[in-house]
Parts: C-alpha cells; sequence; structure tokens
C-alpha cells in the first residue's frame, strides 16, 4: 500500500484534519479516500465526547437582523483564543444563517436537522476535531418587530456582548437605535420602564433594605418613607428608561429624557441582551499555570 504526500494533502482539504491525522486515517483504511473520511469523522466525534466534561464559557454571541426579524446566537468554547479563530466564527455565521431559515424551537432540535448532509451536531464535531476545543451551542434567541418598529443591533467587542432593541417613532434614527443599545449593553437593564419592575423583586428588597435599617435606630415611620425612596431609586436602576443615560457626560439626564429628545412619540417595545458566558462556570486555571503544567 502506497499513500502519496499529495493523497494526505486531498484528505487535509476534504475534512480540515490534521495531516498526521490524515496520514493515519489513510493508513488504517488501506488507502481508500472515502472510508478515510468516515474514520476521521468518527475520531472526531470521539474527541467530542472526550472533551465534554470540560468547561466551556468563552466564545461569542453571533447576530444578524434581516428585515423585520433578527437572532442572537451564543457558541461556546474553551478559550478566548478559539473564540477569534476563522473556523470558529465562520461555523457561528453559517448557523446563525441556518437557524433564521429553518426556525428550530431549541437547541436540542437544532442539533437534530441537517446541514450539509448531516446533523448540525455532526458539522460542531467536525469542527471540534479540527479547532481542539469543545464547541457547545448554549442558546438562541428569535426577535420579531411586535408593533413594526425599528429593530437595532449593537454588537460590543466582536461578540462578547449582543443586544437587539425595538423601537418605534418616525423620527428615531439608526444611530439613536444603537445608542440605546449600547446603554442595554453596558448597563444590563431588566426591565423598560420601573412600572414594570416585578412585585415580588420589589419585596425582596424591600425586605434586604428593611434589615439593613433597623441597624439604624431610626424610629419605624421613619424607615417606612426611607424604604420607598430605597425602593424607588432601586426601580430605576434596574429599568431602561430611569437610567442614567451613559452617553451623557453630565450624568444627569436619562435614557427616557434622551429619546423624547430624538422623538417624542418614541418607545421602546422591547429588548434581548445576550453576554458570553453569564451564569457559566468560568476556568480558574491562568495561562503561567497551562504553560508550567505542559513543561513538567
Amino acid at each position: 500500500m502506497s499513500i502519496t504526500a499529495q493523497d494526505v494533502k486531498n484528505l487535509r482539504e476534504k475534512t480540515g484534519a490534521g495531516m498526521m491525522d490524515c496520514k493515519k486515517a489513510l493508513m488504517e483504511t488501506n488507502g481508500s479516500f472515502d472510508a478515510a473520511v468516515d474514520f476521521l469523522k468518527k475520531e472526531g466525534l470521539a474527541k467530542a465526547v472526550k472533551k465534554g466534561d470540560r468547561i466551556a464559557a468563552e466564545g461569542l454571541v453571533f447576530s444578524k437582523v434581516t428585515g423585520d426579524s433578527a437572532l442572537l446566537l451564543e457558541v461556546n468554547c474553551e478559550t478566548d483564543f478559539v473564540a477569534k479563530n476563522e473556523d470558529f466564527i465562520r461555523l457561528g455565521n453559517k448557523l446563525v444563517d441556518f437557524i433564521l431559515t429553518n426556525k428550530p424551537k431549541d437547541c436540542e432540535a437544532l442539533l437534530k436537522m441537517q446541514l450539509d448532509g448531516v446533523t448540525v451536531q455532526d458539522v460542531i464535531n467536525s469542527n471540534i476535531s479540527v479547532i481542539g476545543e469543545k464547541i457547545s451551542l448554549r442558546r438562541f434567541y428569535f426577535f420579531k418587530a411586535k408593533e413594526g418598529g425599528k429593530i437595532a443591533l449593537y454588537s460590543h467587542s466582536g461578540g462578547k456582548i449582543a443586544v437587539l432593541i425595538e423601537i418605534t417613532g418616525e423620527a428615531v434614527t439608526e444611530e439613536a437605535g444603537i445608542n440605546i443599545a449600547m446603554q442595554i449593553a453596558a448597563m444590563s437593564p431588566e426591565y423598560i420602564d420601573k412600572s414594570q419592575v416585578a412585585r415580588d423583586v420589589l419585596d425582596k428588597e424591600k425586605e434586604i433594605q428593611m434589615e439593613q435599617l433597623k441597624k439604624s435606630g431610626k424610629p419605624p415611620e421613619m424607615l417606612e418613607k426611607i424604604i420607598i425612596g430605597k425602593l424607588n431609586k432601586f426601580a430605576g436602576e434596574i429599568s431602561l428608561m430611569q437610567q442614567i443615560y451613559v452617553k451623557d457626560m453630565g450624568g444627569k439626564q436619562s435614557v427616557g429624557d434622551y429619546l423624547k429628545q430624538v422623538d417624542k412619540t418614541a418607545k421602546v417595545i422591547q429588548f434581548v441582551r445576550y453576554a458570553v458566558g453569564e451564569g457559566l462556570e468560568k476556568k480558574k486555571d491562568d495561562f503561567a499555570a497551562e504553560v508550567s503544567r505542559m513543561t513538567q
């Protein structure tokens, strides 16, 4: 059996696998190109499973607006280095287009769908084999304009945070929409307006504040008045319209004030904010420690 450098090169171009992996695959399959492709796919799957217990809390939020629809997709990997990898970015953008076209109900359904003749999970496993890190689809969000408003997208730091927002108002410009989206990226509001803050959220905050105020020794009737002010401030801090507008250098103008200047009839209808790895356990090892372990 004779395996040439050209055979290895052709297999590498077809599969994206490493040179030595391609040579091994051809040797294991007696030089059969198709069998070698299958061999590498199986090896890729094995590597994906082997990496399954690793923590993948880095990655990117991929995003796209098309007409009155948009999408946010978080794809995770293990290191920020891989998040900048061209293959990783290409995979994420490809999945965004696929999801917008096929509209799966969730990640589980998405992974079972056919893409390029194989399942999406197989496509991801193939990329894991080439890139060498665990890659996982964490979540995606379809964003559809509810009231015919304008959709604005802001992606921060190359996709570490991404925000979609819908705003109505004839005079609302793309710049204004992006400015509000930037506000959401920076300040992470939970509600559009403080009137929407859930009662149980306020009750919990009141309980916390009251416990702290009891130590002040002030009379109960005074505490109730203080609590009202504190809860009002708390609700404003987590609500978009009442937050201080971050681009106002004076620090006095609220987001609501800014929006009224743009268009008195303007209204924020909805927004969604994704930040990579939020709520996930992060790797605690640092690069120096990793290098140290490799040299021992």
